[in-house]
């Protein structure tokens, strides 16, 4: 699973003049002075500044994390299609420390890591389901049936791709959400990715949102 940054529109400086134009002011250089006033946003959480700064991500994730994913309908997505492109063999295999047993009740549950010998077993049998189930869609390929239909018995695990696009206020909710304990482990992973980049993009902003306690500007 991977995310990239494949594009970006403004940067801290961006936000700074967004702000400064209420009083018909603009900067060309990042200061203290500056530095004050994006941590001073975030605080009040004077949001709409931020929203000055877009960024593209390309990911590769399984169906699954997707589906999620696009649960956030904050920003802008395209997924490649599987109408017009035949599915690759390429699936999840979750490392073995991912793999966890649920204990306790819908809404109410908690995980509990396997063994090392449990999480070898259970990666060997989603592999063997994977294995049949890509037989089985190159079969009705083989066939002569449509891609778009003959995808229908795959599963869950396989890889899909995505552009989302979205801006810097939009991003700190998906990463509010998609960073917390009680997040999916997989998204869990990529929002960290997520993250990892934005820190890189946009240091001043993010630095403020991470010191007003993560929550969404």
């Amino acid at each position: 699973m991977t995310v990239e940054l494949v594009g970006q529109l403004g940067d801290d400086l961006a936000i700074v003049n967004a702000a400064r134009v209420s009083y018909g002011k603009t900067v060309e250089q990042i200061s203290e002075r500056d530095i004050g006033l994006i941590r001073f946003l975030a605080r009040e959480r004077h949001g709409t500044p931020f929203e000055h700064v877009v960024f593209s991500f390309r990911v590769r994730t399984s169906i699954a994390v997707s589906r999620e994913w696009f649960r956030h309908r904050i920003g802008s997505f395209n997924e490649i299609s599987t109408r017009y492109v035949e599915f690759s063999d390429d699936f999840f295999l979750p490392p073995l420390e991912n793999f966890r047993r649920q204990v306790g009740k819908p809404g109410a549950y908690s995980f509990e890591p396997m063994d090392a010998a449990e999480s070898a077993t259970a990666r060997e049998a989603m592999r063997a389901a994977y294995d049949r189930a890509y037989g089985a869609y190159k079969e009705l390929l083989d066939m002569g049936v449509a891609k778009e239909l003959a995808r229908d018995v795959l599963p869950l695990g396989t890889m899909t791709e995505f552009v989302w696009t979205v801006n810097f206020r939009s991003v700190t909710n998906f990463l509010s959400l998609r960073t917390a304990p009680a997040a999916l482990l997989e998204i869990q992973q990529e929002a960290r990715q997520v993250e990892a980049l934005v820190k890189a993009a946009v240091p001043y902003a993010y630095a403020a949102w991470e010191e007003g306690g993560r929550a969404s500007l």
